[in-house]
């Protein structure tokens, strides 16, 4: 009986496990993406502009990307 409990406790734990790896993978992506957007106005290149703009757009999309991976795991989870 005890083995059963178990499973059903890892088992609920797992979609809060992933949900907590995307966003770590999501604030490193970010953090990163700042960083090397930072770097690039520091030296000037020519893609600096783009660059930024670029960052701008994945700010945006990295956190409703996650949001909706989230909201995914949720229905498939039933929670």
């Amino acid at each position: 009986m005890s083995e059963i409990s178990e499973n059903k406790n890892e088992q609920e734990k797992a979609p809060s496990t992933v949900k907590r790896v995307a966003a770590v993978i999501g604030i490193v992506l970010l953090v990163g993406l700042y960083l090397l957007t930072f770097v690039s106005a520091f030296l000037g290149t020519e893609s600096s502009g783009r660059l930024f703009r670029f960052s701008l757009g994945m700010t945006i999309a990295v956190p409703i990307f996650l949001w909706i991976f989230s909201w995914c795991i949720g229905k498939f989870t039933n929670r």
